[in-house]
């Protein structure tokens, strides 16, 4: 897997937006987030030129407004931050968070059967 830039919690935000609605021009994510989050429009601005700063997007000028594209997937950003969730607070296995929630009973019973559910698809599927 390729270097993944950081990207900060506000950043993501941005980026959900641009991974959504790609290409999209600077007015229309400044809209988008305005609906969703109450930030100025310069702040958002200065976002956008970070993330692109640190080639997590990529702005072409197309006259007076700027169009943005990600050069990150999505599933490769979460793939990243999942890894590093797990290794810093569960060793790195999913089985010491999973057994965490079961234990702190922060699993619902539909959360349950949602997981054994999937389990025995990937087991029927002969997947590991």
């Amino acid at each position: 897997m390729k270097e993944m830039p950081q990207i900060s919690e506000a950043e993501y935000e941005v980026m959900k937006v641009i991974w959504d609605y790609e290409p999209i021009s600077t007015p229309d994510v400044v809209e988008k987030l305005s609906n969703k989050i109450d930030w100025k429009p310069n702040t958002i601005h200065t976002m956008l030129a970070r993330l692109v700063k640190k080639k997590a997007l990529h702005a072409r000028k197309d006259g007076r407004v700027y169009i943005y594209t990600s050069l990150v997937e999505k599933h490769e950003f979460v793939e990243q931050k999942s890894k590093s969730f797990l290794k810093q607070f569960f060793g790195g296995t999913i089985n010491s968070m999973v057994l965490n929630f079961i234990e702190n009973d922060q699993l619902s019973k539909e959360d349950i059967s949602e997981l054994q559910k999937i389990l025995s698809m990937r087991e029927q599927k002969g997947e590991k």
